[in-house]
């Protein structure tokens, strides 16, 4: 399964990749972006991709492009339809949930985290497709 994973620190990709690893996902590849822009930037080139994406995972604050401002652009932009968003990050406030869950987000995961926690919150996500 390929899989985005969007964050600014190059740490917290591969730690959620290890966790994604570890609740038991099959990632056979996973395309990396430091920031919303990066993203939507990979979203365009998937589009032409054989494989496509089964899922975003992305952080809240980066610079350049936040993963809400990402979020609302990629609804904006109708990219990745159907691919299931989770977001990660250390904003546990009720407003930016529901604004993140109004621009499409399917979940939230706090960090830090276990890969229980992600296994619990993304394979329901994956299966529902």
């Amino acid at each position: 399964m390929r899989a985005l994973i969007i964050d600014d620190s190059a740490v917290m990709r591969k730690v959620v990749e290890r966790a994604l690893q570890q609740s038991g996902i099959d990632l056979t590849e996973v395309v990396q972006a430091a920031n919303g822009e990066e993203a939507l930037e990979a979203l365009k080139a998937d589009a032409a991709s054989p494989e496509k994406l089964r899922l975003i995972v992305s952080d809240i604050n980066m610079p350049v492009m936040d993963g809400l401002q990402f979020l609302e652009a990629r609804r904006d932009q109708n990219l990745a339809p159907g691919v299931p968003v989770v977001m990660i990050t250390t904003e546990g406030s009720e407003p930016v949930v529901l604004r993140a869950i109004a621009a499409g987000a399917k979940g939230y995961i706090c960090k830090p985290f276990t890969p229980e926690q992600v296994k619990a919150r993304v394979v329901p996500l994956l299966e529902a497709v």
